[in-house]
């Protein structure tokens, strides 16, 4: 690459870089360039003046680099497109390409953006000022490799504040529906395009709610957190006697009882507006007229800093013990976090310390994290953020 501004890494932190991490941190250079305007394409130099990468910079982050190549100045000029095909190849091998994450930023090579699959409409986010420069070539290879009805960027994540990014939503090809239909382990949901949580959909779930179905059947089961219903349909259908969803959106209840009618078990769930706290507490106090012996604690992310950690983890273990102290025995616990700064030492050791707590005994049946179309890079923890685990009282 010509014109290629340059910038140092201190010989401290050589260790971590040889570790293979992408990112790199403000205090680990020997000097930032203001002058260099965000998300401008720069190569990295190791301390003796070798390459050590290229990637995009940016002067007010504290993730001042986001690498593209390794001990590399080289980028060919249709690495966006390169990368996008091969993550859809990816997704091929793993025969969910029609409704899927078709990019997770780092682990496809693509620092800060994410593409979700609903058939032939995609919402796209970004979340580095680097990509964002590069959205003009975002979106013209998605139309060349997949010929997409429309393509939605909806750049709203609270992440792109660090990165000195605004807030927006646009359709930037096409049109978008209102609402898309997927299929997901058999089943059908119809997904809004626009003013959903993130994305719209979480397909880093479907392979967890898959390997629930067996578990459902004959159970009572109470699903916090419910959104559009995906994990309450999942257990109707997989044979509960009886299903409760609860979520403490309006619009995610009444999209849930949508999505229920769309696969004939709306007789068989009963969805209501209610905070998963409130209700958790409830429970707790045998104030609900039926008592679940299977539940669902899918929380939201609480953790939305590193700083904020401890307290998130002590909300989550108030939320699990609530929820252990009112299963029987033989009831099971379905647990998740969503965090990259939460590992999966902490979470295990979170729940395990909430069984404790509880004065109860509990089986560890299944511990999981995000489905194959989320890969993790090994080189890198923060792409490993969803931890699951199953858990059977005894």
């Amino acid at each position: 690459m010509t014109n290629l501004k340059t910038l140092t890494l201190k010989r401290d932190a050589l260790k971590r870089r040889s570790r293979g991490h992408l990112w790199v941190f403000s205090n680990e250079l020997e000097k930032i360039d203001t002058t260099i305007p965000p998300g401008t394409i720069c190569g990295l130099l190791y301390p003796d003046g070798k390459p050590a990468g290229v990637g995009f910079f940016n002067p007010k982050s504290l993730i001042a680099l986001r690498l593209l190549a390794q001990n590399t100045h080289s980028l060919p000029e249709d690495f966006v497109k390169q990368r996008l095909s091969a993550a859809l190849d990816y997704r091929k091998i793993l025969g969910i390409d029609q409704f899927c994450r078709l990019c997770f930023g780092e682990s496809d090579g693509l620092p800060g953006l994410v593409v979700d699959r609903f058939g032939d409409s995609l919402v796209v986010e970004i979340l580095s000022a680097g990509m964002e420069l590069l959205k003009g070539q975002v979106t013209e290879a998605l139309r060349d490799l997949l010929q997409p009805r429309g393509i939605l960027y909806r750049n709203t994540h609270h992440f792109r504040e660090l990165e000195g990014l605004k807030m927006y939503e646009e359709t930037a090809h096409g049109s978008m529906p209102e609402k898309a239909e997927i299929e997901e382990n058999g089943l059908k949901y119809k997904v809004p395009m626009s003013g959903a949580q993130k994305t719209g959909w979480y397909f880093d779930q479907r392979e967890n709610r898959e390997a629930l179905i067996p578990f459902f059947e004959g159970r009572r089961v109470l699903d916090l957190h419910t959104y559009l219903g995906a994990f309450a349909i999942t257990a109707a259908k997989a044979g509960a006697a009886s299903v409760w969803g609860v979520d403490s959106s309006e619009t995610a209840i009444e999209a849930a009882g949508i999505n229920a009618s769309l696969n004939g078990v709306k007789d068989k769930i009963i969805f209501r507006k209610e905070k998963a706290e409130r209700l958790l507490e409830a429970l707790e106090a045998g104030q609900l007229p039926e008592r679940p012996d299977f539940i669902l604690l899918d929380p939201p992310n609480i953790v939305h800093n590193k700083k904020n950690l401890p307290q998130a983890l002590k909300m989550l273990a108030r939320m699990e013990g609530a929820a252990i102290k009112a299963l029987p025995a033989g009831g099971y616990l379905a647990v998740s976090t969503c965090s990259h700064h939460i590992s999966r030492g902490m979470f295990v050791e979170t729940l395990s310390g909430a069984v404790a707590k509880a004065n109860r005994k509990a089986v560890l049946v299944e511990l999981r994290g995000q489905a194959k179309d989320h890969p993790i890079l090994i080189s890198m923890p923060e792409t490993e953020y969803l931890h699951f685990a199953l858990i059977r009282m005894v």
